[in-house]
């Protein structure tokens, strides 16, 4: 039996400098010395285990259970959502009908910077919101490419508009994550995460028409930018406030795109970046373009059926649970930990998307053999990069079981009211390491709202902080920088992906804790449900 203990070194402040050990190996590793994501994964996940094992006397054997534990966690949690969502994908480039997709998208305008906001941030948003995963990242990213976009720049888009979404992502499951680690209720936690997230939405945009066209692209296309991010921003508030907190990026991202269409039709922006490929070239029946559009509505429907109480009743009876063998833990309290893998196999997000792809091949004429043939070659793309989302994923369980979380969260919640700005950046630690917000929910959930307990501050606050701090690091995460240059063809520079978009997860990051902290009193109170 192994009992946590947060403080190893007898001051937390050592000892969580040891907890950072890992997490200061990957940044470095990335985006200092330009090392590929599987081999800064795999370093840094074997210098976790050892600061497990020397510093947090760890056994071996737990320590690498906790690292399996996590890998196997990693196969439903991403790999299974982002293959499927990629072959669903791939299934549309085999069938010709992704090319009337793209021509769909550039038809609403031929200038890049607004084809960035509409596929990037609207289109984007609406994968988020119904699978989360990699799955935006990749696929916007290859749209964007296949419109003429250069791949690295392409893949960064992806990779920053994958933000304001991600706290709503796969039908809410970070905030569902919130109330089941924390026992509080899942539509407070959602509506004060509504009311932080949407000011990241309303810049998003803006940061999307700067990183392809910089000041120049500000001054021409700024409208395309504030009816996307406003519409988007507005709807999200409303329908995570007043509805659903699981519909409401649905919601939005169709609102979103469908404003910026209506504005395309009465404006344009000056023209000074020449179209790579002209909306106007091929025309498209309709019944082309809605066959385009259909595998994205199959997902909708698939994914709405399954919300139905009696439906999600069914599929979650489905999941067979099992303690992990070997695991045996407590936290510092003595209190056991229950390691359990909850295979659910017919709820799981993945499991849907296969379905929709399924049903996909069937409406696009595609045969079995060769829709297996189109998954071998799927699975077969992403090559190194399912190393670094292993990795990733066993070094953030490590970590967890071994304690260095903990440590991290107690040092930074001994900052006493300034914890209400560091709040966020709890989060984001969480997302750097797991890849996923619901993941960095589950690690940092409880902690936000215990810290929110002893400061005397509201635990809603504390909770979608952690949240909304966490989207900022999906676009650093190694796992989201594998996925995104397996995707584009760019497998090995993830270093330079990584510095490109560094400094944005920052800003982001900055902007998030400043609103939390304000939030926490009298200037922003008002806003805390």
């Amino acid at each position: 039996m192994y009992q946590q203990n947060p403080n190893p070194t007898g001051s937390l402040f050592l000892s969580a400098l040891l907890a950072l050990i890992p997490l200061v190996a990957v940044l470095v590793l990335l985006g200092g010395l330009k090392w590929k994501a599987h081999w800064a994964g795999l370093t840094a996940l074997v210098l976790a285990i050892g600061v497990a094992m020397f510093g947090y006397s760890m056994p071996i054997g737990q320590a690498l259970n906790s690292a399996a534990f996590g890998a196997a966690t990693s196969v439903l949690v991403v790999l299974w959502i982002t293959f499927n969502a990629i072959w669903i994908y791939n299934l549309t480039v085999h069938s010709g009908h992704f090319a009337v997709l793209r021509r769909s998208f550039s038809s609403i305008s031929d200038d890049q910077r607004v084809q960035a906001i509409v596929i990037a941030f609207s289109f984007g948003a609406l994968l988020e919101a119904l699978a989360g995963g990699g799955g935006p990242v990749a696929i916007c990213s290859v749209m964007l490419i296949a419109l003429g976009v250069d791949p690295m720049k392409a893949v960064a888009l992806a990779l920053i508009a994958d933000t304001a979404p991600v706290a709503f992502g796969g039908m809410g499951n970070p905030i569902t994550v919130l109330n089941t680690v924390t026992g509080l209720p899942a539509d407070t936690f959602g509506a004060m995460t509504g009311r932080q997230v949407p000011i990241l939405a309303l810049l998003v945009p803006f940061v999307l028409v700067f990183v392809v066209d910089g000041k120049r692209g500000l001054k021409q296309a700024w409208p395309a930018a504030l009816v996307a991010g406003g519409s988007f921003a507005i709807t999200q508030y409303l329908v995570s406030n007043f509805w659903s907190y699981k519909l409401c990026d649905i919601i939005a991202a169709i609102v979103s795109m469908l404003a910026v269409i209506v504005l395309a039709r009465v404006w344009q922006p000056e023209r000074s970046i020449p179209p790579v490929i002209a909306g106007g070239a091929t025309t498209d029946s309709r019944r082309d373009v809605i066959m385009a559009f259909s595998p994205y509505a199959i997902i909708v429907v698939i994914f709405s059926v399954a919300q139905i109480v009696p439906v999600k009743k069914f599929l979650d009876s489905l999941t067979y649970k099992f303690l992990w063998p070997g695991m045996h833990l407590t936290n510092a309290a003595g209190k056991p930990i229950k390691v359990e893998y909850a295979l659910n196999w017919a709820s799981a997000t993945g499991s849907l998307l296969f379905l929709s792809g399924l049903i996909t091949m069937v409406l696009l004429g595609i045969s079995a053999r060769k829709g297996l043939e189109i998954y071998g070659q799927t699975i077969k793309q992403f090559s190194w990069a399912i190393v670094a989302i292993l990795a990733v994923f066993s070094l953030s369980y490590v970590m967890n079981y071994s304690g260095q979380i903990t440590t991290l969260g107690l040092w930074l919640a001994g900052t006493g009211a300034f914890f209400a700005f560091l709040s966020p950046v709890v989060g984001w630690f969480g997302v750097a390491i797991t890849g996923t917000d619901a993941g960095s929910n589950a690690l940092f959930g409880g902690l936000q709202v215990t810290a929110a307990q002893q400061l005397g501050t509201s635990p809603f606050l504390f909770g979608a902080s952690n949240s909304s701090g966490g989207v900022m690091a999906k676009m650093i995460s190694p796992q989201n920088l594998a996925i995104g240059t397996a995707a584009a063809g760019l497998v090995g520079r993830e270093g330079d992906l990584f510095r490109k978009v560094f400094g944005w997860s920052l800003l982001l990051l900055l902007v998030t804790c400043v609103v939390a902290y304000l939030q926490s009193t009298p200037v922003l109170g008002w806003m805390v449900p």
